[in-house]
């Protein structure tokens, strides 16, 4: 800190963090955004001043999310040592994106879209396109993973993992299986490869 003066970028992400802890402990709908600014140590005059709204605030913690998670979804599948690997990364990366990320109840993405109507005017609502867009990523991602590991049916493949992946991140809120990453990561394995028998084995 310089002068005395507060640094604007970290006052965000307080505020930020706040929101996040908040909006997935207590829920979306009954955390006020004065709560968030309390919770980040600032006026809520702040608050409006940095993010502007509660729905641009709610948008802004979702893309923060999307970026960490794409970042670790990245470097899941670049250590990954092939095709199928990579394929199968995306449960490396949910087990590294929990250890690094603040704590939340479950799934922001899934905790956003069970809490937020589409609206019925049909109009744009920036936080439902974000969810949208985490949905495309991830199902674009494994489809394309799914035809460079060589199985026969990629876009079956893709769904199945999907699955998995969803099972994952509800299993997670249930508290059961215990370990429900591993479990999945397995059975995706055994799909894999029925799928990629046809294919030249990997060595």
């Amino acid at each position: 800190m310089l002068g005395g003066m507060r640094d604007p970028g970290r006052t965000r992400e307080r505020i930020l963090d706040a929101a996040e802890e908040l909006f997935f402990r207590d829920g979306i709908a009954v955390t006020g955004v004065d709560a968030v600014a309390a919770e980040a140590g600032v006026a809520v005059v702040t608050l409006y001043k940095h993010v502007g709204s509660k729905d641009n605030l709610l948008r802004e913690v979702l893309e923060r999310r999307l970026r960490s998670w794409t970042e670790h979804w990245d470097v899941a599948v670049a250590d990954a040592g092939s095709p199928r690997e990579r394929l199968l990364a995306v449960f490396d990366a949910v087990e590294t994106f929990r250890a690094a990320a603040r704590p939340t109840q479950w799934c922001c993405f899934l905790a956003t879209a069970s809490e937020r109507p589409v609206p019925r005017d049909g109009g744009d609502d920036p936080v439902l396109d974000l969810i949208e867009q985490d949905t495309r990523l991830v199902t674009e991602r494994l489809g394309r993973l799914a035809e460079e590991a060589g199985c026969t049916d990629a876009a079956t493949v893709a769904e199945v993992l999907l699955l998995l992946y969803n099972g994952v991140l509800s299993s997670l809120l249930r508290g059961a299986p215990a370990d429900p990453v591993t479990h999945a990561r397995a059975t995706a394995r055994a799909v894999v490869d029925a799928s990629c028998r046809a294919a030249a084995p990997e060595s």
